[in-house]
């Protein structure tokens, strides 16, 4: 779609204001391309103010709009948003580009080795369309929701979950960000300090600094968080929250072993605290990971626990559905926050993603997934051995979409991001994924957001092209 929007771009000057481009079918016959194709660039050359599109009649080169006024005064929001008001509290700042990494769509013919979703030969298209399609259909389907969620789709969170989790302990979010945001919100106030894995996932650490919490780091190593600096970070700050990923960690890929699992909620509960589960990678396990681990909430009487899940991973961007699950009073203020927030998830969509994970078709797709992570991990973990074996490896994980391979110590990640995007692979350096100074040099490298095994060959090939560059 990129690629035929520029050669569009390129050729409006043979077009006068108002005039008529051709038509989507002859697009379609002249550059060989989808319907779909041709509708995507001209609805980005739509976007830009190139063209007008018209139902019916067509697309049309637009007239140049009137010369815009002069742009105002705009230095004084600068002051506006750097005013705290109190002295005590964290200055909140958001910066976003740590998650936009993983989130934007790379340059036409750059491989996307920083994706965070599943290329769209992975996702179940056909499936959540005929989904959607089932769900618009059901009465009622555009109507109000439960403001918890449909019960339907809570009990099916809850039988995932296990243990005594039940439905009426379940809120359906709009995606694994949004329900971390709740759960943040609720838990900590401003200036808190809230306490995270290191290395962790950018995104959280951007949402704890948007809301003024000061994030502080407890090192991880490949059986997960470690228990006796979990203890001392406790101890040392008074933080109420722990925040975690204890299934193939984002970006270390590690599991939290069968003896920290109870280590960590006996910490936490002796502290006064909250361990905030991220279990957003659970439905990407590979097909040699053998049995999971339940989910730490599955194993929390106490309500220790806000466990967060999410269908996003395993089917779409798009598709943000996910769940927050919790005991005790801390649910209603999770409630009262979603609500305030957001209302509701779109009723649709909960609709939708009932008729898909009550589908065959979901089970299938599940399957299928798991083994072609596994080929794709094994590609990956093979090309690097072959074409760049100065990366180290001391863990590569049974399950999730990306390896965390750490550079050779004085490598500057940012600068073989750089030379490597030159090159024509985008990869993520790893310092957004510290809290603070990272203890060594780091890339992540995702395999899940390329189109097969061929690309991940091709990528290592000019990553390994961006290594001779800077080395």
């Amino acid at each position: 779609m990129g690629e035929l929007a520029e050669r569009l771009r390129r050729e409006l000057d043979r077009y006068s204001d108002g005039e008529k481009l051709p038509s989507s079918r002859a697009l379609v016959e002249r550059f060989r391309v989808s319907p779909v194709t041709v509708s995507r660039a001209l609805a980005q050359l739509a976007a830009e103010g190139l063209v007008v599109t018209r139902p019916g009649a067509g697309a049309f080169r637009a007239r140049p709009h009137a010369e815009r006024e002069p742009a105002g005064d705009t230095s004084w929001q600068e002051v506006a948003l750097s005013a705290d008001g109190t002295a005590d509290l964290v200055p909140r700042t958001v910066d976003a580009s740590g998650v936009t990494v993983s989130l934007a769509a790379p340059p036409p013919g750059v491989l996307e080795f920083n994706g965070g979703y599943l290329h769209p030969s992975l996702q179940p298209e056909r499936a959540m369309a005929a989904a959607l399609a089932r769900a618009g259909r059901r009465p009622g389907a555009w109507a109000r929701p439960p403001l918890e969620g449909l019960p339907e789709l809570r009990e099916w969170f809850a039988r995932e979950i296990g243990g005594a989790v039940g439905a009426a302990e379940v809120l359906i979010a709009a995606g694994g960000q949004a329900a971390l945001a709740t759960a943040l919100r609720a838990l900590a106030p401003p200036g808190a300090p809230v306490l995270v894995e290191s290395p962790t996932y950018p995104g959280m650490l951007a949402l704890a600094r948007a809301g003024g919490l000061r994030p502080v780091p407890v090192p991880v190593d490949r059986d997960g968080v470690r228990p006796d600096l979990l203890a001392d970070a406790f101890r040392a700050t008074g933080a109420r929250v722990f925040v975690c990923q204890p299934l193939f960690q984002n970006p270390t890929g590690a599991v939290l072993a069968p003896d920290r699992r109870p280590e960590v909620l006996r910490i936490a509960r002796a502290a006064g605290a909250f361990v905030v589960e991220d279990d957003f990678v659970r439905r990407l396990v590979h097909a040699d990971a053998g049995p999971l681990p339940r989910p730490l909430a599955a194993d929390d009487p106490d309500g220790v626990v806000v466990h967060v899940g999410s269908l996003t991973k395993a089917t779409s961007p798009s598709f943000r559905v996910s769940a927050l699950a919790a005991h005790g009073p801390v649910l209603e203020r999770l409630r009262a926050i979603q609500v305030v927030d957001t209302f509701f998830v779109p009723r649709p969509l909960q609709e939708a993603a009932l008729e898909l994970v009550g589908s065959p078709a979901w089970a299938r797709h599940l399957r299928t997934l798991a083994e072609e992570l596994r080929l794709r991990r094994e590609a990956m973990t093979r090309a690097l051995a072959l074409h760049l074996p100065e990366l180290a490896l001391p863990h590569v994980p049974s399950g999730g979409y990306h390896l965390w391979p750490r550079l050779p110590e004085g490598t500057d990640d940012t600068v073989l991001t750089a030379a490597a995007l030159r090159a024509g692979v985008a990869l993520t350096p790893g310092r957004p994924y510290f809290s603070a100074e990272p203890p060594g040099p780091y890339v992540r490298l995702s395999f899940a957001a390329v189109a097969g095994t061929g690309e991940i060959a091709d990528g290592v090939r000019r990553l390994r092209a961006a290594w001779d560059e800077v080395r």
